[in-house]
This record gives C-alpha cells, sequence and structure tokens, in this order.
C-alpha cells in the first residue's frame, strides 16, 4: 500500500531523515517507535506533503507522492492526524469534523459522520460543544475522528498517547486496535513503545534519522536492545 524508499529530508543545515526506507501492507498496524528526536514525526510529515525528501521516492496505491501537494495526498486516502491533537479550538465538535470532510462529497460527509459518532460516542454527545473545552482525551477523540472524515485507507497516527492519564491511553489503544478490526490500515508513531508494538503487525525502530531495527511487533516486544531501551527492561 505504501512504499517509502532511501528519503533523507533536511531542517535547513540539519539532516533530520537518513536514508529512511519501510512498507506499510494493506491491512497492518505499522508501529514507528524511536526516541525524542528520532525523526518520527519528521516522517510522517514528509509523508503527507508538509515537508520534502531530496532523494527516493515515496509510492501510495501506486501513486507518486514524491511532488504531490498536501491537499491531494488528502484525497489519494493517506491522512495524517499530527502529534499535539492541532484541533479548531474555538469550533465546536461538529464544525471540527466537518473540516475533516473537505475532500468527500456532500453524500458522504453525513454517512461519515455518523460512522465516527459510531466509533466516538462521547463526540456525539458533546457535538455542540467548543472544542477548546474537551478534556485531552476527548481533544485526541476529534483529531482522530476529524482525520476518519477524509475517508482513509492509510490512518497516520503521530503520538496519539501524548499527555494522557494511563487510563486513557488504554482507551485510545482500543479504539486503534477497533479502527483497525473495521478495515483501516494505521502507521502509528509513538512514544510508548510498549503498547505501540503490543497492538502493531510490524515495527520500525528510528534513531538519529535512521531505521536502525524492524520486526514483527512482538519479535521488537522481545528484543533485548529495545526492551533496554525503550521498554525498561
Amino acid at each position: 500500500m505504501l512504499s517509502v524508499y532511501n528519503i533523507n529530508v533536511w531542517y535547513g543545515a540539519i539532516q533530520a531523515i537518513k536514508s529512511v526506507s519501510f512498507e506499510v501492507n494493506d491491512g497492518e498496524i505499522v508501529a514507528l517507535i524511536g526516541a525524542n528526536g528520532a525523526g518520527k514525526s519528521t516522517t510522517l510529515k514528509t509523508l503527507s506533503g508538509l515537508l520534502r525528501s531530496r532523494t527516493g521516492s515515496i509510492t501510495f496505491m501506486d501513486q507518486d507522492l514524491m511532488h504531490m501537494p498536501a491537499e491531494k495526498i488528502v484525497e489519494q486516502g493517506l491522512v495524517h492526524v499530527p502529534e499535539g491533537r492541532r484541533i479548531f479550538q474555538q469550533m465546536t465538535v461538529e464544525e471540527n469534523l466537518d473540516m475533516g470532510a473537505y475532500t468527500q462529497s456532500k453524500d458522504s460527509i453525513s454517512e461519515n459522520l455518523e460512522r465516527v459518532y459510531t466509533q466516538f460516542p462521547r463526540l456525539k454527545e458533546r457535538r455542540r460543544q467548543i472544542a477548546g473545552t474537551l478534556s485531552g482525551g476527548e481533544q485526541q477523540m476529534l483529531a482522530m475522528g476529524r482525520g476518519l472524515m477524509a475517508n482513509p485507507k492509510l490512518l497516520m497516527l503521530d503520538e496519539p498517547s501524548m499527555g494522557l492519564a494511563p487510563i486513557l491511553v488504554e482507551q485510545i489503544f482500543e479504539i486503534i486496535e477497533s479502527l483497525h478490526k473495521a478495515g483501516t490500515t494505521i502507521l502509528l508513531v509513538e512514544q510508548n513503545a510498549q503498547m505501540a508494538l503490543s497492538v502493531a503487525t510490524r515495527g520500525y525502530v528510528l534513531e538519529t534519522g535512521r531505521v536502525t531495527l524492524t520486526g514483527t511487533g512482538q519479535e521488537l516486544l522481545r528484543n533485548d536492545d529495545v526492551r533496554k531501551a525503550y521498554l525498561g527492561g
């Protein structure tokens, strides 16, 4: 579904991504794990067209994304839920969700909205509420729901558990598994390596802009280097 080959990304004179290659197959949850500054968020921004690689190739559903504008990438079905939620604080919950549907036809918006409300009943309860007054967990649900309004073929989630209490982290990962079971392919960037690898089909470890390890989620959970660096074991 997604093939990334030999991408290299700079911030000015600083190289953030160094010859990164990986793939995501239809129906998988693929996790990118690593420490702060490893290049995880930069990788997602490059896939979604917010940053550009100087080399290599990015192919999604047989479409070349290397020079495609960000809004056209969303139209292809590759949807990015950014780190920090980035909801529209002064809009209502439903207005935020409507903003996520800008690539969709009018006929499909109401159907997508009902699907989101089924997945996130809390959002339906608060659909008229100003988004900035929601709790952190509710704001994360809203960010994910807004992404789903674009009807993604592949949903990229950047640090969905960041800043949440442990009980809410578990709830968010239950939602991720539910989305996956419903047929959404997911590329997950997450510092909570234990949770990410527990749900992942496969994973990649990023260190200082490079892929250093890859394997199934369970293989990486059992890997001594991963356990020492990211799992506290």
